[in-house]
């Protein structure tokens, strides 16, 4: 024997299958007991009646030597359970010699005894079509219903006086759908309460605190000193009984509430040392602050509670401003904002961004537009804009470190997003153009700079942002870029500055195959559009005195970048395919040819008011109708030359072009010839009348040529 194998091992596992078998035996008799009580129920072998079912066919077409004529004996619950012999584990193999006879076999526990026979079923049942052996009904077939290639014999049983019985039908097992688990009321959760109580205990608590602090300095009640050393003691006993309280069984919930009240009640006692008492340089209580609010997240991350760090912050954040109103709030609060930001590089807890972001933020706004209305000192702007600052680069920070280890993160880009709103309100805390269009400028740019971070390969690669921060700055680059436009240009050149955006936006969105950028471009094109008309709408233009007033070189370069535009925004379709399906390439032509009529109707009309002539209006709408009938003319003869290839497209540009014709006429007929002095309403109407002959000529001769095509097919 193996010295290396454990003699022990070997009887303990001798053992337990020596037990095993034992185990086995029992079940065997169980299972037996059971078979024979089945068996019982049915009347026809429970009184000890014999049958004997012979199946011819029943035999496999693969064994030459089987002789289809010789009968195999089935017995007992065999026979009533339509199993063929040969399939059961209880038969050994069958010799082929043997042709598939078998005797009767007993079935024990039967009330005829041990061995009883039972006499065979008159007639054979036929073997199922392209099967070699005995069809077996389906399982739960209604008694005495026939079922295809089956026999007689199979659907019921025969009893001893040779009348034929249905075999008892299966119960119908019906489907249990399970319904949906009722949930419970939320009082009635687990936590739920507690949770609640807790937090009005914490907020009820602040309260007080806040009223030791200066309600009762209000009233008098109490000194300076004693009343901020009554907080410290009662903040830091109230951590020290949350500590305890949270090591205990089921105190998780009350020491978390205990902590975060402690820590929140330090936190504004520090406060107003500085701001109330003014016992604290503000660089001093900046730094007291910042290690209380930082030790009570660490406590948090200790705890792995986000609740805690959320009630601390929003606990101090809420109650401060009952402390102080100046303007080293905004410290205080910008502390809490940035004394949370290293949790992101460890705790995936996104409610952290919003609590710590809203509450500087919100006060920040407060102060720029308070500031902006009441006009401020020097120096109180000055410090409202690098809160300002402070609060976008912090919300950055997180969203940059968030984003890096969690992609997904996107509340950490939305809270980035509303950080960067007291900046795109700062430009209301300087006065003039030059200082809000630089403040709007540099900010766009930083901005704009973060969003296509992620297109360059290696800085994007070292930088890992993630799409939605991408998204969410460009989206605050673009307002900030429009707050420079704005500041920068005058009213009569914003539609200008608003079109070269847009085809920069545009020519992004067509190089990288970006329809965010793209997006962002066809709204600036709007806007522009939208100024565009407000300058030079149509009753401007039909009108010769508002054309004189309103219109010139301004309003001609608008028109052309306007062109610009269009012709951007259809090569940044183009590459985006939106113009892969022909109806959508059918509907935007026409909004862009509707648009470059416009714009060049007004770079006529722009550049005959600028000359200072008298007949400079006259003749820009004489130009302008030849151009209307040029374009009509383009457009039927494209539709002309692509009415054999594609139909709808020739179709939209045909009838486009004849109402272009018509709008052409009736502005010859309706405007010039009331209009135009006697020279430029001739050549108008000479230039118009010639195209009118080249486009009817060619109309008749492409249908007579496609009718000349279909009398010969």
């Amino acid at each position: 024997m193996n010295p290396a194998i454990d003699p022990r091992l070997i009887a303990r596992l001798s053992t337990e299958f020596t037990s095993l078998g034992e185990q086995l035996n029992v079940l065997g008799r169980d299972l037996r007991t059971l078979h024979t009580q089945v068996l019982a129920e049915f009347p026809g072998t429970a009184t000890g009646a014999t049958e004997k079912i012979d199946v011819q066919g029943a035999i496999p077409q693969d064994n030459p030597q089987s002789d289809p004529a010789t009968p195999i004996a089935m017995t007992g619950a065999v026979a009533e359970q339509g199993i063929p012999p040969w399939t059961s584990p209880a038969y050994g193999p069958v010799p082929p010699s043997s042709g598939w006879s078998r005797p009767s076999v007993p079935v024990p526990g039967l009330a005829g005894g041990q061995g009883t026979s039972y006499p065979p079923v008159a007639g054979p049942v036929p073997p199922m079509p392209g099967r070699g052996r005995a069809t077996v009904p389906p399982m739960g077939m209604p008694a005495g219903q026939m079922y295809p290639g089956s026999a007689p014999a199979w659907a019921g049983w025969t009893a001893p006086g040779g009348q034929q019985q249905p075999m008892p039908s299966l119960p119908q097992q019906r489907r249990v759908v399970a319904g949906r688990p009722v949930r419970a009321p939320w009082w009635q959760r687990e936590g739920v309460i507690s949770r609640v109580l807790a937090v009005a205990g914490v907020a009820v608590t602040l309260i007080g605190v806040v009223m030791l602090l200066v309600l009762a300095a209000q009233a008098g009640f109490f000194g300076p000193v004693p009343r901020v050393v009554a907080g410290a003691v009662f903040s830091g006993a109230l951590v020290a009984v949350g500590a305890r309280v949270f090591a205990k069984a089921g105190g998780r919930v009350g020491g978390i509430a205990l902590a975060a009240t402690g820590i929140a009640g330090g936190y504004l006692d520090v406060v107003a040392m500085t701001t109330l008492y003014k016992w604290l340089d503000p660089v001093v209580g900046y730094v007291m602050a910042f290690g209380i609010a930082a030790g009570g997240v660490a406590l948090a991350m200790r705890w792995r509670s986000q609740g805690l760090a959320v009630l601390v912050l929003v606990g101090a954040a809420l109650l401060a401003p009952f402390v102080t109103t100046e303007l080293a709030l905004l410290g205080f609060l910008i502390v809490l904002q940035i004394a949370a930001l290293p949790v992101h590089l460890v705790r995936d807890w996104p409610w952290l961004h919003v609590v710590r972001t809203l509450p500087a933020v919100l006060t920040t706004l407060v102060a720029v537009v308070g500031i902006a209305l009441d006009s401020g000192t020097r120096a109180e702007r000055f410090e409202v804009f690098a809160a300002a600052i402070v609060i976008a680069v912090a919300g950055l920070a997180g969203a940059v470190l968030s984003g890096r280890l969690r992609a997904n993160d996107v509340t950490a880009s939305l809270s980035f997003g509303a950080a960067t709103v007291p900046m795109l309100a700062a430009p209301l805390l300087f006065s003039g153009r030059v200082a809000p269009t630089v403040v709007s400028g540099v900010f766009a740019a930083v901005l704009l700079l973060v969003a296509v971070v992620p297109w360059l390969p290696k800085l994007g690669a070292a930088a890992r942002i993630p799409g939605h921060l991408a998204v969410v700055s460009a989206l605050a680059g673009a307002v900030a870029l429009f707050e420079a436009c704005v500041g920068a240009v005058e009213v009569q050149t914003l539609p200008s500055a608003l079109f070269v955006v847009a085809m920069g936006f545009l020519a992004v969105a067509g190089q990288q195959r970006s329809r965010f950028a793209a997006a962002l471009g066809a709204a600036f094109g709007g806007l522009g559009a939208l100024s565009f008309l407000f300058r030079a709408d149509p009753a401007t233009l039909a009108a010769q005195p508002e054309a004189e007033a309103h219109l010139g070189i301004s309003t001609a370069l608008s028109a052309v970048f306007l062109l610009a535009a269009l012709v951007v925004a259809a090569w940044t379709a183009r590459r985006l395919g939106l113009l892969d399906r022909e109806s959508d390439a059918t509907v935007l032509s026409v909004f862009a040819g509707i648009g470059c009529l416009y714009a060049v109707t007004t770079l006529t009309v722009s550049l005959g008011v600028a000359t200072g002539s008298g007949d400079g209006f006259l003749a820009g709408h004489g130009i302008a109708t030849v151009v209307w009938m040029v374009a009509a003319t383009a457009a039927l003869l494209f539709g002309l030359r692509r009415l054999a290839r594609r139909s709808q497209q020739a179709k939209v540009a045909l009838v486009a072009g004849l109402i272009l014709t018509g709008a052409a006429l009736a502005k010859l007929f309706l405007f010039d010839l009331a209009t135009l002095s006697g020279l430029l309403r001739a050549g108008a109407f000479l230039v118009v009348g010639v195209l009118l002959l080249v486009v009817g000529t060619r109309y008749a001769r492409v249908f007579a040529e496609m009718d000349s095509r279909t009398r010969s097919v």
